[in-house]
């Protein structure tokens, strides 16, 4: 467990805007990415993620633009992930400035893209980030998803991701499909599941839905709870979150 639990908002960006859905589906517009990110590190995130959902190469150069402009505003942790398929494309968004790029469908397709990734630029700055769902053919009950959650990739969760570690990966953000935008909570089985067999940060993602859905994530297992419409739309605060885990004796920042 790391010294401090960071809190963490996400941005889904599809076509230079910030959208927000229900299990990765029926998008709505929740404002500008750069805008979000300047007010976010006023309110005391401790990191932020980008992702690019709809990533197709027509976008990437809207995605390298908005990187570079939210990284001239914010000063906290900046992770950029969507349509990321060469360590060309890590090169670039390192370059851009983020500090650490997030890695999906291209690693379940291409495994050892991780191992290069990591080798050239250090286990630090590379996520694995997986969509997971329930699936009775997988062993654990969960598999693997790609392209942005709409195919099954055949791979069990928990196992790529004990796979992935040992590539290299430096930190995982673990994506519940099933929490995802639900306002339920975090998925506690998954977060567990993931957690006994993974020994790099876990961040967990999908089913945030009030202040005391956070401390039960962490307690399961999280090193950092990430969350995205509650946000954005204003149904809490970074602060509020924070101070609940504080109440709940969890270290934040």
């Amino acid at each position: 467990m790391s010294l401090a639990v960071r809190v963490i908002p996400c941005l889904d960006v599809d076509n230079g805007r910030v959208v927000k859905g229900v299990n990765f589906v029926d998008l709505r517009d929740a404002g500008d990415p750069v805008e979000l990110a300047r007010a976010y590190g006023q309110a005391g995130a401790d990191e932020l993620i980008f992702l690019d959902i709809t990533a197709s190469s027509s976008g990437r150069q809207t995605t390298y633009d908005m990187v570079k402009r939210a990284a001239d505003e914010i000063f906290i942790p900046l992770t950029v992930g969507g349509g990321v398929r060469t360590v060309e494309d890590v090169d670039q968004l390192l370059r851009c400035g983020a500090d650490k790029v997030g890695i999906n469908t291209a690693a379940l397709t291409n495994p050892e893209l991780l191992n290069e990734a990591s080798k050239r630029f250090g286990n630090q700055c590379i996520v694995l980030s997986v969509d997971v769902r329930r699936a009775q053919t997988s062993a654990s009950g969960f598999e693997a998803t790609t392209h942005g959650g709409r195919q099954s990739s055949g791979k069990d969760a928990v196992a790529w991701i004990v796979e992935a570690t040992q590539r290299g990966v430096g930190e995982i953000l673990l994506n519940s499909m099933d929490a995802d935008g639900t306002r339920q909570g975090f998925d506690l089985e998954l977060i567990t599941a993931v957690r006994k067999v993974c020994d790099v940060p876990l961040i967990a993602s999908g089913g945030a839905g009030k202040v005391s859905d956070f401390a039960p994530a962490v307690a399961a297992g999280a090193d950092a709870v990430l969350a995205a419409s509650v946000f954005h739309f204003g149904q809490m605060s970074i602060a509020e979150v924070k101070a609940d885990l504080a109440e709940h004796g969890i270290t934040v920042r």
